[in-house]
């Protein structure tokens, strides 16, 4: 089963995320509402084939972890797709992420672009 790790510090969108990944067949890792260090060793813990990530997180950003993904060599073919109520498309794909939605979005287009950058 492919395993998507959810980075995000809305409870409720972590809810939401978590059971419609579910439904699609993903198996769903959280992580705390952590500081970049702690989010990166979580992600190398789960192991996991993709990662959405929340750009505004409670204690650091969303491009600063992606950053820090794409510098780890363990960490090379981890699928990273990034979010935002802000259109941050631009300076996401600049730092590495493989896709970018703007919220709010529709259950469809999350899931289509899972499977896409999942290939």
């Amino acid at each position: 089963m492919r395993k998507v790790i959810l980075i995000e510090d809305d409870k409720t969108m972590l809810s939401l995320l978590k059971t419609l990944l579910q439904m699609e067949g993903f198996e769903v890792a959280l992580t705390g509402d952590d500081a970049i260090p702690h989010l990166l060793e979580n992600i190398k813990a789960e192991k996991p084939v993709a990662a959405l990530i929340d750009v505004n997180l409670r204690h650091g950003s969303g491009i600063e972890l992606l950053r820090q993904i794409r510098k780890d060599p363990t960490l090379w073919d981890l699928r990273v797709v990034m979010s935002s109520g802000m259109d941050y498309r631009q300076e996401c794909t600049l730092a590495g992420a493989n896709g970018f939605l703007l919220k709010p979005y529709m259950p469809d287009e999350l899931i289509s672009l899972l499977k896409r950058v999942l290939g």
